[in-house]
């Protein structure tokens, strides 16, 4: 196979990857996401993120640079590609109390990454029309940090 052909291969499999934010939905489940796009310089986005994510009292536990990585394997001119996981334990503990299945919305993740000239920013919602009210509460209040957190990146 010729090398073009194998890195056609890996970008699918890379893209997938993020979209997916390596976890399985249960069959049924939907899963809602938020985006927002800017044309800020991509380093900007992700400076402007780590310092939304903390002013929100969340701390970063993981932070993959995909893109940077595949370019310094050779593949120069790829693009950035970027996921952010960050958690509040008390939030977690919260969360937990309510529901233990609910522990498949953990860590909260954020992929960033560059296509068409912008920087997106893309991060899931937790579901809001679950049968526990105070876990649909729950979750509203965390999908608004959620939005907020992109906002604050790409403005």
């Amino acid at each position: 196979m010729n090398q073009i052909v194998i890195l056609k291969y890996l970008y699918l499999i890379l893209v997938s990857l993020l979209f997916a934010g390596c976890t399985t939905t249960p069959a049924g489940e939907y899963v809602p996401f938020y985006q927002a796009s800017t044309e800020k310089p991509y380093a900007d986005v992700l400076a402007e993120l780590e310092i939304a994510i903390s002013e929100h009292n969340f701390r970063i536990t993981g932070h993959s640079r995909v893109g940077k990585v595949i370019r310094e394997r050779g593949t120069v001119d790829f693009p950035e590609y970027d996921t952010l996981q960050f958690c509040n334990l008390t939030h977690a503990k919260t969360l937990l109390q309510m529901s233990p299945h609910a522990v498949r919305f953990m860590p909260c993740n954020i992929v960033t990454y560059q296509y068409q000239g912008k920087t997106i920013v893309r991060t899931h919602l937790m579901p809001t029309d679950s049968d526990n009210a105070e876990l649909n509460a729950f979750a509203t209040k965390m999908n608004q940090k959620l939005k907020d957190i992109v906002d604050f990146a790409v403005e």
